[in-house]
C-alpha cells in the first residue's frame, strides 16, 4: 500500500482546531489597536478640552492681558478660529493632528512641528536609556537575589528598597554633586551634540531617571523567581532529578517572566512622566523640559501638542506591552469561551 493511501486526511474540524489559535491570537489584537484608536479620541478630547477648562479665555493668554484694537482682536479670532464652535475648533485640531499639523506657537509664532521635532529626540534617547538600565540592572539583580539567596543578595535588595525611597529629583541632586562636580566624570548640564557625546551627557540623566524603577523591578524579579522555585511542578522536576539549570530555564525564569514583564512594561512607561522632572534638573532641552517652560508662557498649543504625544506614546507601549504579552503566553488571550 502507498504512503498516499495510508495517511489519513484532516477532518474539517481538525484544521479548523489548528487555525483556531491564530485567529483568537489575530482577533485579540485587532481589539487591542481598536481600543488604542478609542483611548487616543478620548485623549484627544481630554487634552483639548484642558484649554477650556483653564481659568479665563483663550483669547486673554492670546493677547497676554494686553488692551489692543477691535481690529487686532479680530485678526486674532479668525487666526485662532475662535469665532468658531467648540465641536468645530476640536475638529478642525484633531484634522490637523492627524495630518500632522500641530498648530501654531503663540510665543514664537512657528510650526509646533518644527518645535518640538528635536526636543521629541532628546527626550526619546533619555527614556531609551534609562529603560535599558531598568532592565539590564534590575532583573539581574532580582535574578540574583532570586536565584541565589545569601548576605550578597540580600544587601543587594536592601540598597535597592533605600533607592525606592528617594525621590526622583533627590536622586538626580545627588548624582550630580557626586559623578559631576565631586569626581568631574560627567557634565553638569546640557544634552551634547548629536551622537556619542548625546549619550554621555544622557548618562547620569538617565541613571538618575531609572533609580527607583530598577530597584522595583528587582524586587518583583526576586519575588516571582522565588515563588515559582517553590512551585510544585518545579519541585517534581526537580524530585525527578532533572538538571537544575534546566529547569530554572524551562519553568522558573519563563512562567516568571509573565509579571515581570508586564509591571517592568508599566515601569519603564512611567519613565516618560518621569522625564520631566529630570529634564529640568539636568536642562536637557527636551519636550519636559519645554513643557513646563510652555505651561508657564501660556504657549497653549505647544502645551496640548506635548500633553497629546505624552498620552500617545504611553497608550501605544501599554498596548505592545499587552500584545507582547499574549505572544509569550498564548493562553493569555483565549477566555474562557475559547478554552
Amino acid at each position: 500500500m502507498s504512503q498516499a493511501t495510508m495517511t489519513t486526511p484532516l477532518r474539517p474540524g481538525q484544521a479548523k482546531a489548528k487555525q483556531r489559535p491564530t485567529a483568537v491570537l489575530l482577533r485579540f489584537i485587532a481589539t487591542r489597536v481598536a481600543g488604542l484608536a478609542a483611548t487616543l479620541f478620548i485623549a484627544s478630547l481630554v487634552v483639548f478640552g484642558a484649554l477650556y477648562a483653564a481659568p479665563g479665555s483663550p483669547l486673554t493668554y492670546l493677547t497676554h492681558g494686553r488692551t489692543m484694537s477691535p481690529e487686532a482682536i479680530a485678526s486674532i479670532k479668525a487666526e485662532y478660529h475662535l469665532d468658531d464652535p467648540v465641536w468645530q475648533q476640536y475638529v478642525g485640531w484633531l484634522g490637523g493632528v492627524m495630518h500632522g499639523d500641530l498648530g501654531t506657537s503663540v510665543i514664537y509664532n512657528q510650526p509646533v512641528t518644527s518645535l518640538v521635532g528635536s526636543r521629541a529626540m532628546t527626550t526619546t534617547l533619555l527614556v531609551l536609556m534609562a529603560a535599558a538600565i531598568v532592565l539590564v540592572l534590575g532583573l539581574a539583580i532580582g535574578t540574583l537575589a532570586g536565584l541565589r539567596p545569601g548576605r550578597l543578595s540580600r544587601s543587594a535588595m536592601a540598597c535597592a528598597t533605600a533607592v525606592m525611597a528617594v525621590p526622583t529629583f533627590v536622586g538626580a541632586v545627588v548624582l550630580i554633586l557626586v559623578f559631576a562636580v565631586a569626581l568631574e566624570w560627567f557634565p553638569v548640564f546640557g544634552a551634547g551634540r548629536a551622537g556619542l557625546d548625546e549619550a554621555y551627557h544622557m548618562a547620569l540623566p538617565s541613571l538618575a531617571l531609572a533609580l527607583a524603577s530598577v530597584a522595583f523591578v528587582a524586587r518583583l524579579a526576586q519575588t516571582a523567581i522565588r515563588q515559582e522555585l517553590s512551585a510544585d511542578h518545579v519541585q517534581t522536576a526537580i524530585s525527578r532529578g532533572l538538571p537544575h539549570g534546566a529547569v530554572v530555564r524551562r519553568h522558573v525564569m519563563r512562567n516568571a517572566a509573565m509579571p515581570v514583564l508586564t509591571v517592568a512594561g508599566l515601569t519603564i512607561a512611567g519613565l516618560i512622566a518621569g522625564s520631566v522632572v529630570v529634564e529640568q534638573v539636568f536642562q536637557l532641552g527636551g519636550l519636559g523640559q519645554y513643557l513646563v517652560s510652555s505651561v508657564q508662557q501660556k504657549d497653549f498649543p505647544v502645551v496640548q501638542a506635548i500633553c497629546l504625544m505624552y498620552v500617545a506614546a504611553f497608550i501605544v507601549l501599554n498596548t505592545l506591552i499587552d500584545i507582547a504579552y499574549t505572544l509569550l503566553d498564548p493562553r493569555v488571550s483565549i477566555g474562557k469561551k475559547d478554552s
